[in-house]
């Protein structure tokens, strides 16, 4: 299959400590390492660890931390499309605590993915069996629009009503503000909404509730849980599998990376 990501990347340094710090306090980190990150990045390494390989629509800093997240997907079998800014490459610091919890903070501004972007080779996108668009300009859903099953992720709501395409699925967490979908936002209405909530599972509409699947193993780190779950989607729609067996698939992507520390360490493979 063809499957390909539109959407950001992060630098991001990891700090695991026994519990976030509060106002004034020092805490030490028992562990420290730095990744490309972001929702673009690990949905697009989880597809390529389902399939063999994938594409990824990006755009990336022209700095050192821009240069070091092109080589590190791109040695997880990840064939990056990317522009450069001159702008740096948007990087931050995630807290991983005792529970498994991710706190983030960000600096600088998303690197916004042009869909007129000449540079880039979008015929790619052309007929592919799946695409998940996470971010990027209405210009550029409409270009993933030409994949035979697209799903995006619901935190992009005002690009994806202004770009005014059919989604196959969109998707996101019922408990953050920034990624609720209400019926009626989106003209034409999306085929499929799934709504995640964590250990609770989720719903779809229409559907009903879809059951939480256990990791299989100790909760480490719950970072990128969320972009695994929609690559195991876009994954299994694209494959031609029914909802229900397309769901279980992309719970088992974000129980699997929840066991491992970041957002590579445990990913889900078919031969798992």
């Amino acid at each position: 299959m063809r499957l390909a990501v539109v959407g950001h990347v992060e630098w991001i340094d990891f700090l695991r400590v026994a519990r976030v710090p509060t106002q004034g306090e020092i805490v030490h980190a028992s562990r420290g390492w730095g990744d490309a990150a972001g929702g673009g990045a690990v949905a697009a390494v989880q597809l390529a660890n389902l399939a063999g390989d994938a594409l990824l629509f990006t755009t990336f800093g022209a700095d050192e931390r821009g240069r070091r997240a092109r080589e590190r997907l791109e040695a997880q079998r990840v064939r990056v499309f990317a522009c450069e800014t001159d702008l740096p490459q948007r990087h931050g610091i995630t807290f991983v605590d005792n529970d498994g919890e991710r706190t983030i903070t960000v600096v600088g501004e998303r690197l916004t993915l042009r869909g007129d972007d000449p540079e880039l080779p979008w015929s790619e996108l052309e007929g592919a069996d799946g695409v998940y668009f996470v971010s990027g300009d209405a210009e550029a859903v409409r270009r993933a629009r030409k994949a035979r099953v697209l799903v995006a992720a619901s935190r992009s709501l005002e690009v994806l009503q202004e770009a005014g395409v059919e989604l196959d699925v969109i998707v996101g967490s019922d408990f953050d503000p920034n990624e609720r979908y209400q019926r009626g936002d989106l003209d034409p209405p999306p085929r499929l909404v799934v709504r995640t909530e964590g250990a609770r599972g989720g719903t779809l509409e229409p559907g009903g509730r879809y059951e939480v699947i256990e990791p299989p193993g100790p909760i480490v780190d719950s970072y990128g849980c969320g972009d695994c779950f929609a690559a195991g989607l876009t994954y299994g729609l694209a494959a031609g599998m029914l909802v229900a067996e397309a769901i279980q698939l992309a719970a088992r992507c974000g129980a699997t990376v929840l066991t491992g520390n970041g957002p590579y360490e445990r990913q889900l493979t078919l031969a798992s």
